[in-house]
């Protein structure tokens, strides 16, 4: 009796049964029917497909196995073998299986797809592209394939093939969300932001849950500077899949930028959470928690992601500065240069590098090598200014003052070209400051709806390089004192005030002001420190002096004098990494913003008499301790000696003058300048104006 009818009826009926999703019944099924035929090969590879189904990859691997000794030339299952094995992550036999299904039956174009999947995987980019190439010269309609090539190519860098083989899958599948999106990709990589949307909105427009699509909206939004849309698109992606760590990381980045750190915080370790490995999401919370105050925290993270990725250039960057703020520049040293062996021509590794270096004379391969860069002709604007900054300092160091200000001088050049700075919009502000105040009453009264702040802050201000971070260190060297460095909150919380005053001339209210102490207070809050002093020193808040003031009648602040000269050199020979700060990169507008900043002081002096502390850092060097008694009697602070061995607190520092107070104090750096002199000219003139 012939039972091979039969049999493909019931090899029917289990296929049906597993294309409806009745896996189990099918397993059933094909059980009774290998008990009853067990040399037929079918059978075994339709249960290794069924097994595979539920997740049982060793049953199916076994069943494979069994369908390919009953017979040796089944393509089908190697194919389905392979298939398995690459679930599996066993990768190289899962390439020996594809290649025996291949011998077998050379068209097999399934086969060459995943072969080119797998040797994609394994870096093997040009093997890819031939196994993908093998599949459309089988079947050039294969959209898939057309799709896998072009991510290959992408990532050989090939990006316009890239492009014609995703349009090629599109001819072939216009409705294919995955092309769309990746099209996305390649555009946004070329720079074609409004073409990268449109790839983007149309993956989304045919697949409104599509996570990544929704995600990389959100990244172009972001870079175009449109918060909110991109962290509602960084939501919905989140919304659709909870366990985007890729997005939890990118919602966070958009907080940190927004100084909402502490929600930051949590996506970053949500994202880690659900990928623990995820070395971009370490190397984020540590900046975040950074910007917190969490030093010690800080670099763990950055550990972290160094354990994972060890050539993490950023994370080896960021810890080395958290080394500099802790006074211990034999490590931050020791980051930087290893750094520097990953991508050793890195402008901004240099920089960082000469800052704590001192240059000698003799062989140094590091200071050459920054020379021979300079001479490169293909360097961007920004990598010439660190080069130009970074020789400076080396060459300052090795006693070479013409050298030194030539790389200076076009160092200063370059950079107030790239800020694109002028002198006019800072005065214009000041001048705009001045006109607010002027209409507005200047009687500091504790109004009603002010509610009294069990923290206080000690706003301390002056010309950046005038001693703010020593007086800062002073304070916060007290067992009462927290001190949180340069913060631009309060900048970020007066801008809308300001422009709504521009765009309507709207006058100040007392409800501004209201706004400003809560949000600042809260923002203060935020850096979850048991002190209740808390100094705030970015310098430039000597602008926002009035909106202090009126925000917080009871606050104390504290302006550092110092020689003009001193102060001006100072921040001529240096890097700022700010881009709010124009005018150091020229000394006639370093002069000009320097009798701004006095005409400022004088202003504020006069509007709100006995409110301001003026402290002279020549004073405070040549006579510390009595300059340090009146300074903390001012804040209302009893006497404390770790203020005057401030250079052996622990604190980390996040500014230019993080390693100068890690040491006792010393007299006489205001006169550095006179060497100096003869190339000071255009300088000394223009303050001698003043």
């Amino acid at each position: 009796m012939n039972t091979k009818p039969l049999l493909n009826n019931k090899v029917n009926s289990i296929i049906e049964l597993y294309s409806n999703g009745s896996i189990k019944e099918s397993i059933d099924e094909v059980e009774i029917l290998i008990s009853n035929y067990p040399n037929e090969s079918l059978l075994f590879n339709i249960r290794g497909v069924c097994y595979k189904a539920i997740g049982q990859l060793d049953v199916a691997v076994k069943s494979f196995e069994k369908a390919i000794t009953i017979k040796p030339d089944f393509a089908d299952a190697y194919y389905n073998l392979g298939l398995t094995l690459q679930e599996l992550n066993q990768l190289d036999v899962a390439i020996k299986h594809y290649e025996e299904a291949l011998v077998i039956e050379p068209n097999y174009a399934k086969a060459h797809n995943n072969l080119g999947i797998i040797h994609k995987e394994l870096g093997k980019m040009d093997d890819a592209v031939k196994s993908y190439e093998q599949v459309l010269s089988i079947q050039p309609d294969n959209a898939e394939a057309h799709n896998n090539l072009g991510n290959t190519l992408f990532e050989l860098g090939k990006l316009d093939d890239a492009v014609k083989s995703y349009k090629q899958a599109l001819v072939i599948h216009p409705d294919y969300v995955e092309v769309h999106n990746n099209l996305g990709n390649i555009f946004n990589e070329l720079g074609q932001t409004d073409d990268a949307l449109n790839s983007y909105n149309q993956a989304v427009s045919i697949d409104p849950n599509h996570a990544d699509a929704h995600n990389n909206i959100g990244i172009i939004l972001e870079e175009l500077g449109q918060l909110d849309e991109a962290i509602e698109c960084y939501e919905k992606a989140i919304a659709i899949n909870p366990e985007y760590a890729e997005a939890h990381n990118n919602l966070g980045i958009i907080l940190a930028e927004l100084d909402q750190l502490d929600e930051a915080v949590n996506f970053y370790k949500k994202a880690l959470t659900i990928n623990p490995n995820y070395d971009e999401a370490h190397y984020n919370l540590g900046r975040s928690l950074y910007k917190l105050g969490q030093t010690d925290e800080a670099l763990n993270c950055y550990k972290q992601a160094l354990a994972i990725n060890p050539d993490y250039t950023s994370a080896h960057n960021n810890l080395g500065t958290i080394h500099i703020d802790l006074g211990q520049t034999d490590e931050a040293f020791n980051c930087y240069v290893h750094a520097l062996a990953i991508e050793p021509d890195n402008t901004k590794l240099h920089l960082h590098l000469s800052s704590i270096k001192h240059y000698k004379e003799g062989d140094d391969t590091q200071f050459t090598h920054m020379q021979s860069l300079l001479s490169s002709s293909n360097l961007s604007k920004s990598e010439r200014v660190d080069l130009c900054f970074a020789l400076a300092k080396a060459y300052k160091d090795l006693g070479k003052k013409d050298e030194l200000f030539k790389a200076l001088n076009e160092g200063n050049q370059l950079r107030k070209e790239e800020l694109n700075y002028s002198l006019d919009k800072d005065q214009e502000k000041h001048a705009i400051y001045r006109k607010l105040f002027i209409s507005t009453p200047a009687i500091i009264e504790n109004p009603s709806s002010y509610e009294p702040s069990t923290i206080r802050p000690i706003f301390i201000v002056g010309m950046p390089r005038s001693g703010t971070t020593l007086v800062e260190q002073i304070i916060s060297s007290h067992h009462k004192v927290h001190g949180a460095g340069e913060l631009s909150t309060f900048h970020k919380l007066i801008a809308p005030i300001v422009n709504n005053y521009l765009d309507h001339n709207n006058a100040l209210s007392e409800k501004n002001f209201l706004s400003i102490r809560q949000n600042y207070l809260n923002f203060l809050t935020t850096l979850n420190v048991p002190e209740v002093v808390i100094t705030d020193k970015s310098p430039t808040n000597f602008e926002n002096i009035g909106f202090i003031l009126k925000a917080f009648p009871e606050v104390k602040i504290v302006h550092l004098k110092r020689d003009p000269m001193a102060i001006c050199w100072s921040i001529y020979q240096r890097y700022f990494p700010s881009n709010g700060l124009g005018f150091p990169y020229n000394m006639e507008d370093l002069a000009g913003f320097y009798r701004s900043y006095s005409e400022m002081m004088a202003f504020w002096h006069e509007l709100f008499p006995n409110k301001i502390y003026d402290i002279s850092y020549e004073g405070l060097t040549t006579n510390q301790e009595e300059e340090t008694r009146k300074l903390l009697e001012y804040c209302e602070l009893e006497w404390d000696e770790n203020c005057l061995n401030f250079h052996a607190s622990k604190r980390a520092i996040s500014t230019a003058s993080s390693l100068q107070v890690k040491e006792k104090m010393y007299q006489g750096s205001s006169e550095a300048w006179k060497k100096y002199e003869t190339y000071l000219k255009p300088l000394i003139k223009s303050l001698n104006s003043i």
